[in-house]
């Protein structure tokens, strides 16, 4: 249709010229132009999970994940800086050559909000370490931070600080990509969360100078953390709750206008996996969906409204198997085909899900891997079998139409639509001109509707049943007088699955390889004024 569109646009602009002759010559051509040539079939949709084929005939089988939060969703460590300072009681020391003046292990609590760790792997992440020396001499400053481990070697560094003063300390900056380490943030005791162990020795250039230290020189250690993701981490994750309306907007369906569609009677399945060992509860507050007319259903079932306990996951690295939360909807238990067959372009979902909804139950051992998914599955299967009663897809496209009267123009034509379908629904087709107010100028519809395949014979290269259809639309000389006052065209389908010896409206299954095979062309007649 787009296509259509842009070609007449086209031979209108090539029509439409004005000349300078006083007296005009009159003439009348007729034009024929080819606008489409093309196929609409399912192919495409089999084996990407919406299609597959049965017996001969399409089915839906559709699998979707709605809702996945991977591991740094539930736990996120925030870029941290914890600071270490390190002096001398004494009013003051006599650094000599090579004297560790330093030696100090402390604790550095990370900042994690409502959260108790205990153990983390680091996918991603940097440590950041400034070191500050007011010393007059160069200082050797080794960092141990025997919580930080790879390939089980702890982590030591050791970075030298040029000579300061008091009043202009010296300043050493490192970073360390600590990718695939191994924290453990139990502390000095191994009884603390959230705590690094650090280590850290300073001792004076054994080259240097023999200097003075007073308790107002103070040796400083500012040690960030930053960009941490993380791989594994074992804790008490704290009580979280996630609750949000999430909307899915369809907008596709607001082509429909009016009509009936009947589906098959259907399954859906939710799938709540959790692949996390923290237990979780979970409540679904309600599901409903709005269609282009304004209908609202709301979806019921038993479990709406009722909160249901999901259970944590069992096993470790390569024996994780995620529990497994079930939730069937079908025509026993709810109003699923009702909310189907409503063809909402709104969908609306408001959920909520608390973990660790009792405490820390687990003492502290939750765990989360690389692996370790929380998430919502949406699963389909049913056969493509629908029934259509007068439904109308509409949709409308921009154009710009202009012609002059007064000069090359055209006077009347008509579309010509050669179909060959293969779907068991029919299609009457209307075109409504409308101008800038939303005003419908003129209705032109086909001069017959395209027929369902059950109304036409067996094709022998395809195996189907196929329906040859040629429609006209006709654009008179009114319609063209208003041309120029067109600026958009609403193209109206009205589909029917009648059967043939009932004269009913029902159910038709769709064959494998049906298809519609569409070509459209323009003819015209001009009058040419010159």
């Amino acid at each position: 249709m787009v296509t259509m569109r842009y070609t007449l646009l086209a031979l209108m602009a090539l029509f439409l010229f004005t000349s300078c002759k006083k007296e005009n010559t009159v003439w009348e051509t007729d034009w024929s132009v080819p606008v489409i040539n093309d196929t609409l079939s399912f192919s495409n949709l089999v084996n990407d999970s919406t299609l597959a084929e049965t017996g001969g005939f399409y089915s839906v089988d559709l699998n979707r994940s709605l809702f996945n939060i991977s591991i740094n969703e539930f736990v996120e460590i925030p870029d941290t800086t914890v600071q270490g300072a390190f002096g001398t009681t004494f009013p003051f020391i006599s650094v000599t050559p090579g004297l560790e003046f330093v030696n100090e292990e402390e604790e550095l609590v990370l900042n994690i909000a409502d959260v108790q760790l205990k153990e983390i792997i680091t996918g991603e992440g940097f440590i950041d370490i400034e070191l500050i020396n007011p010393v007059e001499t160069m200082a050797f400053f080794t960092i141990n931070l025997p919580g930080i481990t790879k390939d089980g070697i702890p982590f030591v560094q050791t970075y030298n600080v040029p000579a300061g003063s008091a009043s202009n300390p010296a300043s050493s900056s490192n970073t360390i990509s600590l990718n695939g380490y191994q924290l453990d943030l139990t502390g000095i005791n191994g009884n603390e969360r959230n705590t690094l162990r650090s280590v850290v020795t300073v001792v004076a250039d054994p080259a240097g100078p023999t200097v003075t230290m007073t308790n107002t020189d103070t040796v400083r250690m500012n040690v960030t953390l930053r960009g941490m993701q993380i791989d594994y981490a074992r804790g008490y994750f704290g009580n979280q709750i996630i609750s949000d309306t999430t909307e899915v907007d369809l907008d596709v369906l607001n082509m429909v206008q009016s009509g009936v569609i009947d589906l098959p009677n259907t399954t859906v399945k939710f799938e709540v996996n959790n692949g996390v060992k923290v237990g979780a509860s979970a409540l679904l507050n309600f599901v409903k969906n709005e269609n282009s007319s304004g209908t609202i259903v709301s979806l019921n079932h038993p479990q709406l409204g009722t909160g249901f306990n999901i259970d944590p996951a069992l096993g470790s690295w390569s024996t994780l198997s995620p529990s497994q939360k079930l939730i069937v909807f079908d025509d026993a238990n709810s109003n699923i085909e009702e909310f189907l067959e409503n063809l909402g372009a709104k969908n609306t979902l408001g959920y909520r899900i608390e973990m660790n909804p009792w405490g820390n139950v687990s003492g502290g051992n939750d765990e989360i891997f690389p692996q370790s998914r929380l998430g919502v599955n949406l699963h389909v299967n049913m056969p493509l079998t629908v029934g259509t009663n007068a439904l109308v897809v509409s949709d409308t496209f921009e154009v710009d139409l202009t012609q002059d009267l007064n000069s090359t123009h055209v006077v009347s034509g008509e579309m010509l639509l050669t179909s060959s379908n293969a779907f068991p629904f029919s299609a009457d087709v209307t075109l409504k001109l409308v101008n800038s107010n939303g005003s419908v100028l003129h209705t032109i519809s086909g001069s017959q509707r395209i027929q369902s395949a059950q109304y036409g014979s067996l094709q022998a290269m395809t195996n189907l049943m196929v329906a040859n259809s040629d429609v006209k639309f006709v654009l008179n000389e009114a319609a063209l007088l208003d041309i120029n006052d067109v600026k958009s065209i609403i193209v109206e389908s009205e589909f029917n699955s009648m059967n043939p010896i009932t004269s009913l409206n029902e159910q038709m299954s769709i064959p494998v390889g049906a298809f519609l095979g569409v070509k459209l062309r323009t003819r015209f007649t001009t009058k040419n004024q010159f």
